[in-house]
């Protein structure tokens, strides 16, 4: 549905909200909107600015696109800003389409199976899908932490390996870094349960014995939970800042590396980027960090990927500068390449490639530069998972399975061809 038709459904669509019966945040008449920034950047920050909404992607930027947020009680002024911008539909109640991604399938303690990929699941599901996946692969796989959160939750993570035991060079996996992109959850876990049911095929043995697998589904775990208890959209962690009543650093905007480098994360206690106080000064960030030195220090480092969602990107260091190099930017901008055409060949989604800066926007304090740069980590990518905007962070649970296995795919390819 473009413009007109949307512009024209907009007022009779804003007394659509319903009130939902339990604590957490209502999107009930919500909408979210693609808009066509084109040049118009002044005028569509300003439209965000004088009604107050929130955006999913950043800040627009000249050529690109915005998704945007609009309440009900914003929905009439909304239309009246935008006349004549080309405008699509994502949501038009958002509280319904988070409704639907919330029918949690029921899990059964021991069932760990391809079933729990049919739908998003409550975090305390999570890890005891973990323990349960461990416990079918007991001599070759251990529940492992990386320290705790905030308010104390274990950092859970699954480390496996092959026949030769454990101690080579790792490949490590992040997920859910922002706590709203429950794709990365999901999709994190499906390479776990991938690599260890197939672990008797030979390829998948060679994967094995070449490395070990640390894989942790959920880095930000207190955010996580407040998605499914207060707010799905939530983005950060859940740390007080002093002087402000705004809750939460974005632990990837965190990390102890570039940090102070302007224009890739806010300042401001309010923002879904603020960076913190202090570089490393969350936690998560500091018992993250912590780990990757000591397991660099003791096994090294073969592969480190942060997974995130959305906008289907493949991406290299760095996000601090658009000019810097990484050292083998030429091979990982082939790897990125190769993954990215593994990943499309599975069910035709596309992914772009690049690096972070010039390929999504200027990120600073970011777990990939750390990987890249002070742990010095061998092969560093993050990725943007499903989808490109027609459902944004709600993505629907008929696509975690297609999600996950051509993202294995990318994945696989990387595996087969670092040197």
């Amino acid at each position: 549905m473009k413009s007109s038709a949307i512009l024209l459904s907009l007022a009779a669509l804003a007394s659509a909200a319903s009130v939902r019966s339990h604590s957490a945040k209502s999107y009930d008449g919500y909408k979210v909107f693609r808009l066509d920034v084109g040049q118009d950047v002044e005028r569509v920050n300003g439209v965000i600015d004088k009604l107050g909404l929130s955006t999913w992607m950043g800040k627009p930027k000249a050529g690109g696109k915005s998704d945007i947020v609009v309440p009900p009680s914003a929905v009439d002024a909304f239309a009246k800003e935008v006349e004549g911008l080309g405008l699509l539909a994502m949501h038009e109640d958002l509280g319904a389409s988070i409704r639907a991604q919330e029918e949690y399938g029921v899990y059964a303690a021991g069932s760990a199976n391809i079933t729990w990929f049919n739908s998003y699941h409550d975090y305390n599901d999570h890890l005891q899908f973990l323990r349960d996946l461990q416990a079918l692969y007991p001599s070759q796989s251990a529940v492992v932490t990386s320290g705790n959160s905030l308010n104390g939750r274990p950092i859970t993570g699954i480390h496996f390996w092959g026949t030769g035991g454990k101690g080579k060079p790792a490949v490590v996996f992040h997920g859910t870094v922002h706590a709203r992109e429950w794709i990365s959850t999901m999709t994190v876990e499906y390479f776990a349960y991938t690599l260890l049911t197939n672990s008797g095929t030979a390829e998948v043995q060679a994967f094995l014995n070449k490395y070990d697998f640390v894989f942790f589904p959920v880095v930000n775990p207190d955010g996580f939970v407040y998605t499914q208890t207060n707010d799905r959209l939530w983005r950060k962690n859940r740390q007080t800042v002093s002087g402000s009543t705004c809750v939460g650093h974005d632990i990837n905007r965190n990390w102890p590396y570039q940090w102070s480098v302007s224009g890739g994360a806010s300042t401001s206690p309010c923002d879904q980027d603020f960076k913190g106080k202090a570089q490393g000064d969350s936690p998560e960030t500091a018992a993250l960090s912590s780990w990757l030195k000591a397991t660099k220090a003791s096994q090294g480092i073969k592969l480190f990927i942060d997974w995130h969602a959305y906008s289907q990107l493949f991406m290299t260091p760095y996000g601090y500068s658009c000019t810097a190099t990484a050292t083998k930017n030429t091979e990982l901008q082939s790897l990125a390449s190769g993954a990215a055409a593994a990943i499309r060949a599975v069910h035709g989604t596309s992914f772009k490639t690049g690096p972070i800066c010039s390929t999504i926007y200027k990120a600073t304090g970011n777990s990939v530069d750390y990987a890249q740069d002070v742990i010095g980590a061998d092969y560093v990518f993050t990725a943007e998972l499903r989808d490109t905007g027609n459902y944004g962070f709600v993505l629907p649970a008929n696509q975690i399975i297609p999600s996950g296995e051509e993202a294995y795919a990318g994945v696989k390819y990387l595996l087969q061809n670092m040197k």
